[in-house]
């Protein structure tokens, strides 16, 4: 699954376009590496997530298509949240 497709469907980011954006301005790394939005996600990828002055690190669990807002949360599990 694209890196922006699945921060979308697991509402850690509200529009598609805004974690495509984030993915260019290089906010998004994926093990470690910059990722643009194409990146493949798998099972088990540690991504991290900078907003600002926020930052989110969480490992993916799952992939789906699509979701509904209760079980978005069970599609990944934060690491680090500062």
């Amino acid at each position: 699954m694209r890196l922006d497709k699945f921060l979308k469907v697991s509402r850690i980011v509200k529009r598609r376009t805004v974690a495509n954006d984030a993915c260019d301005a290089a906010h998004v790394t994926v093990n470690g590496r910059t990722a643009k939005a194409s990146h493949q996600v798998k099972e088990g990828d540690v991504v991290t997530v900078a907003f600002g002055q926020r930052t989110l690190t969480f490992r993916v669990k799952s992939l789906k298509e699509s979701t509904r807002k209760e079980d978005a949360v069970f599609m990944y599990e934060v690491i680090e949240e500062a």
